[in-house]
């Protein structure tokens, strides 16, 4: 199964419409970014989250301030890179390196975007198997689709089947 239809095609329009512009022009038009675009793919059966263990994976572009790199919130294209931090990293732990979105919401309340003690809550209820113990972190302003599906989505998933995940919960910001 392929994550993107017609990367070829994508690439081209990406490369002579919204790159080429941005180029020459410093300027970001959205109006010309090509949206990538899939056929959907029939339903399959779902799984029983009470018999799974589930790994949170989040695009807010959380990472331990003290600890880690900072992503790369003001780079053009975007930071493909990712960050892991442990599930029960306290909140003020943490910093947010994105800069495409309004953080008054996560700052306020962190568990928005990083619902880390809701999943320890719905784990010891039951409703979830088991929450992985480590969180997948990125910042999630990518503009380039074809490295999202070669690079960033190959490293997630096997980031999340080392781990023995069997579900995600992604969190977009």
């Amino acid at each position: 199964m392929a994550i993107l239809d017609n990367p070829e095609r994508w690439i081209q329009d990406y490369t002579a419409g919204w790159l080429a512009h941005h180029q020459q022009t410093g300027e970001f038009d959205w109006k010309l970014y090509p949206r990538p675009y899939n056929d959907p793919l029939p339903p399959t059966p779902g799984i029983d989250l009470s018999r799974s263990r589930l790994v949170l994976i989040s695009s807010a572009g959380g990472y331990l301030k003290d600890t880690q790199e900072p992503f790369d919130a003001p780079h053009p294209y975007g930071d493909y890179t990712l960050r892991t931090f442990p599930l029960d990293t306290p909140f003020d732990a943490l910093a947010y390196a994105h800069d495409h979105y309004d953080h008054t919401a996560v700052n306020t309340d962190p568990q928005v975007l990083l619902p880390l003690r809701h999943l320890r809550d719905l784990e010891e209820a039951g409703v979830i198997g088991e929450v992985m113990p480590t969180v997948i972190s990125y910042s999630g302003y990518l503009t380039d689709v074809i490295r999202i599906a070669d690079d960033l989505a190959p490293a997630v998933l096997a980031l999340a089947q080392g781990m023995g995940a069997q579900a995600a919960l992604l969190v977009p910001s």
